[in-house]
């Protein structure tokens, strides 16, 4: 946010204008909790999901307060998910444990956070993000992270609706309305 207002450039935002439904259900992912429990993603029908990479020691890493705000502002209709990873300079805590101490006491972080893993596109991309990085799969979005905070938005119906760049905050009129529609 500070580069965005520092350059005065705009976020970029990717929206599925078509409503192109994917190739392989959102439904049918799971993940794996930061303690080690599975996390299966049809339990998430009904609701908005949100999915950011996170990191503990970035510029954005105080979008984590925005994201629980967002996530109390809307409780019965958005699930955020935090995915941490060390894609990008390494700026991510060494443990699972430890990254979750840091976003509770910091932030306050009650959403569910996943094992860090790996979300750029390569050999050992985590499964959720293959599918958001995929078109062949998600029915149109190609955009990989550009860095750490990027946010994915997945309607009620399974469907892939919008990529928000890291600059573009958590409680920007631009996700509130998205989470609204």
């Amino acid at each position: 946010m500070f580069i965005q207002k520092m350059t005065g450039s705009k976020s970029k935002i990717r929206l599925n204008k078509e409503n192109k439904k994917p190739l392989s259900s959102f439904y049918d992912l799971k993940s794996t909790l930061n303690n080690g429990n599975e996390f299966f993603f049809s339990n998430l029908k009904s609701k908005k999901t949100l999915i950011v990479n996170t990191a503990s020691d970035c510029l954005y890493t105080n979008q984590y307060e925005e994201l629980e705000k967002l996530y109390q502002l809307y409780p019965s209709k958005i699930m955020i998910l935090g995915f941490p990873a060390n894609d990008f300079k390494e700026q991510e805590k060494a443990s699972d444990n430890d990254i979750a101490q840091f976003c509770k006491i910091n932030f306050g972080v009650t959403f569910p956070l996943m094992k860090k893993s790996i979300v750029i596109k390569s050999e050992h991309q985590n499964e959720i993000y293959r599918w958001l990085t995929d078109a062949n799969k998600n029915g149109w979005n190609e955009q990989q992270p550009t860095w750490n905070f990027s946010k994915y938005l997945i309607n009620e119906n399974g469907i892939l609706t919008h990529y928000f760049e890291p600059t573009l905050s958590p409680l920007s009129k631009e996700i509130k309305n998205a989470i609204a529609i």
